[in-house]
């Protein structure tokens, strides 16, 4: 009896042959219904020459997830017990594999916002940092704290220095010299202070004398210059900051210009200060001239101490702005031109600068006190020096006890 080799000439003949069906699969012609396909998590079947068959796609986009229709039926069944909406049914054809494993359009949009949200926050936490890092790395550092004061809450001292030639000013003065100092403390109880210290302020120097404040960092840099502020106020020099003279103009431009009032009108020659009694928008040049003019001022230094101060006010309000969270131009503009402004002593950082912002906000706001020490003689001529100022030494050291202790309630300047 002969043997019947290999399989009968059937749906299955060819199989496993280049161009022939897959083995062990069958192949549904013209007319004839579909059975429910290979097993769950076998590749898809589809039938040859463009036919179609109904497919069920589950929650994970994979085929299998629900139940399939019976062999030869012409309408799938309803959706699996219970009631939940766990997928959906398909026509599928041809090469369309998405009906079997493409991810939900829904699913594949969270995943789109889900990256964009965590590259947006990268954005948010590491250009911060990178800046902040930049920025340190950036500033320049001067020895200049020395021992000595009362050591309470947190004091800095802010000194303008006039070097001649430095982007601005160009006179025939020479030598460098403190044309600005201010003493900004915030006591223990959150009371922020900001005191000018008048330029020419009559004091004792050791192996110099008696001799105008200014006239300290002249002789020995900004050590000697913190160390005549603590024997004036009492108190310990935490920070020390110095803002190059012509720098003003690089750091007010950097911010995009600062308001500035004045209730007089000014056409002083040495400053080169044109100005209109009112508030006027000021640019750098603008504002260094605003805070450098004291001739055409009836309170001269005394008046001067106090446009110094809303100018440093306004730059810093600016700098702090929330909108220029959103200008990275700007930021960076502001680092370079803050750093080339700056120096600050051996141990201050850019965190220490970011707290000196929020202080100085502190005490230029609503809540804050300005002023400058109480004054005995705005004339007083000692000899060798000319003109000086002189405080009134017990009345002074009562305010500067005061301001440490977070007492003082400010006065009529």
């Amino acid at each position: 009896m002969a043997r019947q080799l290999g399989p009968p000439a059937s749906d299955n003949q060819g199989a496993g042959r280049p161009g022939g069906p897959p083995a062990n699969r069958r192949v549904a012609g013209p007319g004839t219904p579909l059975s429910a396909g290979p097993a769950a998590g076998s590749p898809p079947v589809f039938p040859p020459g463009g036919q179609t068959r109904q497919v069920w796609v589950g929650p994970t986009g994979r085929r299998g997830a629900g139940p399939r229709p019976k062999a030869g039926g012409t309408a799938p069944p309803q959706p699996p017990p219970g009631g939940a909406d766990t997928g959906t049914w398909r026509t599928a054809s041809g090469d369309d594999s998405r009906a079997f494993h493409g991810p939900p359009r829904r699913r594949r949009r969270a995943r789109r916002v889900v990256a964009t949200l965590i590259v947006v926050s990268l954005l948010l936490v590491g250009w911060p940092l990178g800046l902040a890092l930049w920025a340190n790395g950036e500033l320049r550092h001067v020895e200049a704290l020395v021992p000595g004061g009362v050591d309470v809450g947190r004091t800095y001292l802010v000194a303008g220095s006039d070097e001649r030639g430095s982007g601005g000013v160009n006179d025939s003065t020479t030598g460098s010299r403190a044309d600005s100092i201010l003493l900004l403390h915030v006591a223990e109880n959150g009371q922020g202070y900001l005191i000018s210290i008048p330029r020419d302020t009559y004091v004792e120097l050791d192996e110099y004398g008696g001799q105008k404040i200014a006239s300290a960092y002249a002789f020995g840099g900004p050590q000697l210059l913190v160390e005549a502020v603590q024997d004036l106020t009492g108190s310990h020099i935490d920070h020390y900051v110095e803002v190059g003279f012509g720098s003003v103009v690089d750091l007010v431009d950097a911010v995009g210009g600062v308001r500035l009032c004045m209730d007089a009108d000014v056409d002083d020659k040495d400053s080169k200060l044109k100005w209109t009694a009112g508030c006027h928008d000021a640019d750098g040049a603008l504002a260094l001239a605003f805070s450098r003019m004291r001739k055409a001022d009836p309170l001269g230094d005394i008046g001067r101490g106090a446009r110094q101060r809303q100018v440093v006010a306004a730059v810093m309000q600016e700098a702090i702005s929330p909108a220029l969270l959103w200008q990275p131009w700007r930021q960076i503009a502001l680092v370079e031109a803050g750093t080339g402004a700056l120096t600050v002593d051996e141990a201050t950082n850019i965190v220490d600068l970011g707290r000196l912002l929020l202080d100085f906000r502190a005490a230029t706001g609503p809540d804050g006190i300005q002023g400058t020490p109480p004054i005995a003689n705005i004339d007083y001529r000692p000899g060798g020096i000319g003109s000086a100022v002189l405080l009134d030494q017990d009345k002074a050291a009562q305010q500067f006890r005061q301001i440490r202790e977070g007492a003082w309630g400010g006065s009529e300047e």
